[in-house]
């Protein structure tokens, strides 16, 4: 076929779409020529269904069509988990033995090679999530800066510390980093490439072993990632990946765990920490969040317009950390509204294998159910429409237009549960006291963002937002995307950091060598236990006196 026979294809295609389409409703983007057929082949799952450890059988899903994506899987029981750590276990003390450094270059390697051959794993992002392939994009970007940072910053990280002794000169004290063991990591669908071998990363740099649970529905990017890890140096039994359903596999996970790391809902997140606080074992949690975005009154409306588009609709609004409520001051509402709600109509979407789609699918008829009955209570409770608010089978079975909701109020659903799909609920605030107490006034403290042309207004209002990263005229990607600081959340969002020293640290146990020299602390050369008292006392006193701490 030629390349002037593909654009025709393509544009028959897309007319094809908009004719089904509702008039007034969202364009569609080209469908494009490839399909999940010519990706996702049965050498491929083959190939990478090797690394599961598992005995079962399972397959999953496309969300673009709701029909299998692979067959065939291995599904793992409890008893594969264990057999798994076994492995782990065995490989981890070799690899904890391996120089840090040396440790390092494999990920700078495998940075490399991602970015390399970035394609393949777009399209098994796409089709596993029903993402677009921009949005898709990010996860290669979030992957690669974290395997940079810690490529190159982990020696740093983890090098021995000297510290001040009891006594000066007397007492050498050395801080150790020491890795836990194996990791046990339990990873969503909703990012199935960052969350996995991005959270990943520096669980492996810091020495440890991974027993990974990737969703069933979005395991083969977690395959692709290990293959290319392998490739990239990395020992095969360091990471292991097992599959099934959370129910049955996850509480497996944890139970052989030395360390768990856990991203998914606040409601399973509760029974996580339990599970792991049980067994006195350390766990990092990113949970729920319902995201506040704040344009006060400053704010460049056409800016902040565009950055809500991006703060609200990511992904089709299934990431933690996206924006589900707008607070605008007054003043500026109506013609902030009228700019957001153009952007949104205006947005194209689309399930190509290709850029061009600005918002792809949710990822199943359990998210299409959540964003139906939101929209559709709030709307019968007085709300209002402002952009989309239906569903779009014309273009896939779980597609739901970008929404914009007004006149949202206590107690909608909307208003406080966390909805995960592409809907935004925007209110009006009179002042910043008022729009940082409502902000506030949630069990959640994920992710916020503050819109205003003066940046230093704009800072101070972040600090006193209880969200564990805020951003200033960007949504999510500006603190995200900074890996060197600390990402996570507040209150019902979770517990620990990723990313920074935080991120790295998690996964080791500090250990403290302290060395005696000279004389040991206790009475020694003849003191008697009141003149050793004394001695240490004069010591004591002149240690402050020089300001030692």
């Amino acid at each position: 076929m030629t390349d002037s026979q593909d654009s025709a294809q393509d544009r028959d295609s897309a007319q094809d779409q908009a004719m089904a389409a509702p008039a007034d409703g969202n364009p569609v983007a080209a469908k494009g020529n490839r399909t999940a057929a010519d990706v996702v082949t049965p050498e491929l799952v083959a190939r990478l269904a090797r690394s599961i450890v598992g005995s079962g059988s399972t397959v999953n899903h496309t969300p673009f069509t709701g029909e299998v994506l692979a067959s065939g899987l291995p599904e793992s029981t409890p008893e594969d988990v264990a057999t798994a750590y076994e492995q782990a276990r065995a490989a981890q003390r070799a690899w904890a033995a391996t120089p840090v450094r040396t440790r390092a270059a494999v990920f700078l390697r495998f940075h490399d090679l991602i970015l390399r051959r970035q394609s393949e794993v777009l399209d098994l992002i796409q089709l596993e999530t029903g993402k677009t392939r921009l949005h898709a994009h990010e996860e290669i970007q979030g992957v690669v800066l974290a395997a940079r940072h810690y490529g190159r910053k982990a020696h740093a990280y983890l090098r021995p510390k000297s510290h001040v002794g009891v006594v000066p000169t007397l007492t050498k004290v050395t801080e150790l980093r020491q890795p836990r063991g194996v990791i046990g990591q339990i990873v969503p669908w909703n990012y199935p490439l960052e969350l996995s071998v991005g959270d990943a990363i520096p669980a492996f740099v810091a020495g440890n072993a991974v027993v990974m649970k990737p969703d069933t529905e979005t395991v083969l990017t977690a395959l692709w990632a290990r293959e290319l890890m392998l490739e990239a140096g990395m020992p095969p039994g360091v990471w292991q990946i097992v599959v099934g359903d959370g129910p049955v596999v996850g509480p497996a996970v944890v139970e052989h765990a030395d360390y768990v790391s856990f991203t998914g809902s606040t409601r399973t997140g509760r029974g996580v920490a339990q599970a792991a606080a049980a067994r006195l074992v350390g766990c990092s949690l990113e949970l729920g969040g319902k995201n506040a975005m704040l344009v006060l009154r400053d704010a460049d409306l056409d800016r902040a317009a565009e950055g809500a588009v991006r703060a609200c609709f990511a992904s089709a609004g299934q990431l933690c950390i996206s924006i589900e409520r707008l607070y605008v001051h007054e003043s500026v509402a109506d013609d902030f509204i009228e700019r957001f709600a153009a952007r949104t109509k205006a947005m194209r979407l689309g399930l190509a294998l290709a850029y061009g789609a600005e918002m792809g699918s949710l990822v199943s008829d359990r998210q299409l159910e959540t964003v139906t009955r939101h929209v559709e209570e709030a709307v019968s409770k007085g709300a209002t429409v402002v952009a989309g608010g239906r569903p779009r089978p014309d273009i896939g079975p779980y597609f739901y237009e970008p929404t914009i909701l007004d006149g949202v109020e206590a107690p909608m659903a909307v208003c406080t549960e966390e909805t995960f799909g592409p809907v935004v609920s925007i209110y009006r605030f009179s002042d910043e006291d008022e729009a940082v107490e409502r902000a506030n006034a949630t069990p959640y403290g994920l992710n916020a963002s503050v819109w205003s042309k003066d940046a230093r207004r704009g800072r101070a209002v972040a600090a006193r937002l209880r969200a564990g990263t805020v951003n200033v005229n960007e949504a999510y990607a500006a603190a995200y995307g900074s890996v060197a600081s600390p990402m996570g959340g507040m209150g019902d969002s979770g517990l620990g950091r990723r990313h920074g020293s935080e991120g790295i640290l998690k996964y080791t146990e500090a250990q403290t060598v302290a060395q005696q020299r000279l004389m040991p602390l206790g009475p020694s050369f003849g003191l008697t236990d009141e003149k050793y008292a004394e001695f240490m006392s004069r010591s004591l006193r002149a240690m402050k006196a020089l300001r030692l701490r």
